[in-house]
């Protein structure tokens, strides 16, 4: 009987040991994985925009790729620590409210609108809505030019119709699934210029399959200000904040613009200020 209860007091000393110890290892994975130097951040990009944010059988690629790696290493993360997750449109807010990502660096335009649900950093990048055409064309020199040609944007965007509305009203506007859809359009003739930011449009041109056969219309026809999401209140702002101004003032930024937009001989405005946002 003594035996037996000597056992039982130290098989129960034991599961408290190993319960605390669990605990314990919990709870210092919880606290590195939320700080720099920890296992792993989570960043949402594009998965589907060349120039800006692309997967590939090689990896992930373009600006907003080399902002966010850039930005993740001034946090104490390395490249292979980067836990990236395709951000669609329509998902962003959520996935930042949910914890889903740590930050999202995807043509993340900072709007009134999104600043009552997320935080940004930045801006790190103006860009422009502009149009692509081929670049033997030399018929659209304006917006007003685009009157009667037929002009193409994705399926869902307000791009080419802000053009119809405010710049050319007799403008034929031809909606397609995708940017590379229009794209192709554009190339065989069937369509006249594709609408949408000319950092987007610089990143499909500079594809070494388009090399040389589109320009962008410089038009700058709307500013968009991309800015980096992190979810409200969240500290990560001004960390980014800081990373962002390193980048540029280590000449980080125009190289990743050079390297991305560059084939496409795309006119970047300099870099943004930090906090400043042009309406």
């Amino acid at each position: 009987m003594k035996l037996r209860k000597v056992t039982a007091a130290s098989a129960a000393v034991l599961a408290l040991a190993v319960a605390a110890t669990a605990c314990g290892s919990s709870d210092n994975k919880d606290s590195g994985s939320s700080s720099g130097g920890g296992k792993k951040i989570s960043v949402g990009i594009k998965f589907d925009q060349p120039g800006l944010g692309q997967k590939t059988p090689q990896g992930y690629s373009g600006f907003d790729v080399d902002v966010a790696t850039y930005v993740a290493k001034k946090l104490g993360y390395s490249a292979d620590q980067i836990e990236w997750k395709e951000s669609k449109s329509a998902d962003r807010e959520t996935m930042l409210q949910r914890g889903d990502v740590d930050f999202i660096a995807a043509t993340y335009s900072i709007t009134p609108e999104r600043q009552q649900k997320v935080d940004f950093a930045g801006p790190y990048l103006l860009a422009h809505q502009d149009v692509l055409i081929r670049s033997d064309d030399n018929s659209i020199k304006s917006p007003a030019d685009l009157n009667k040609k037929k002009l193409c944007s994705v399926t869902g965007s307000t791009s080419a119709q802000n053009v119809k509305d405010k710049l050319a009203p007799k403008a034929q506007l031809q909606q397609y699934p995708t940017y590379s859809a229009c794209l192709t359009g554009v190339q065989n003739g069937a369509i006249d210029a594709l609408t949408t930011d000319d950092s987007i449009l610089a990143g499909y041109a500079a594809q070494a399959q388009y090399k040389g056969k589109f320009k962008l219309g410089g038009f700058k026809m709307t500013n968009e200000n991309y800015g980096i999401g992190v979810k409200k209140g969240s500290a990560l702002k001004a960390k980014i904040n800081t990373a962002l101004e390193a980048m540029v003032s280590d000449g980080s930024w125009d190289t990743a613009v050079k390297k991305n937009f560059g084939p496409a001989s795309y006119k970047n405005e300099p870099a943004p200020k930090i906090g400043v946002v042009k309406s």
